[in-house]
């Protein structure tokens, strides 16, 4: 569980520095967008990575970030190894998400 939350976390890093990485920085609005939710990304895997099941608003908030990273090429029309870059991380996020929203916590057990 926390493996994945860490793995979202370090997606979420190169997501604020992929515009400089990959060469869109002329592109105000896709370096902020990348940069915000990078950010985003990167503050709630980390916050929801001991945050199993269904309830856990930080997996949800990281599930809809990697949504928004595998559209976000085609919103600001980056091609090339921006486009799949950003859909393959975008992806990973999703599944990594989901599967920590379908996880259920262990419990301790009571002596």
């Amino acid at each position: 569980m926390k493996t994945r939350g860490i793995a979202n976390a370090i997606i979420g890093i190169w997501f604020v520095i992929a515009p400089w990485m990959l060469g869109f920085s002329y592109d105000a609005g896709a370096t902020s967008a990348s940069i915000v939710f990078g950010i985003l990304q990167v503050i709630t895997s980390l916050l929801g990575a001991n945050k199993p099941g269904w309830n856990s608003w930080q997996n949800w908030i990281s599930l809809i970030s990697g949504l928004w990273f595998v559209l976000f090429p085609f919103i600001y029309s980056l091609t090339d190894g921006v486009l799949w870059s950003s859909i393959i991380l975008g992806l990973m996020t999703v599944l990594f998400s989901l599967w920590s929203l379908n996880s259920k916590a262990k419990l301790k057990a009571v002596s």
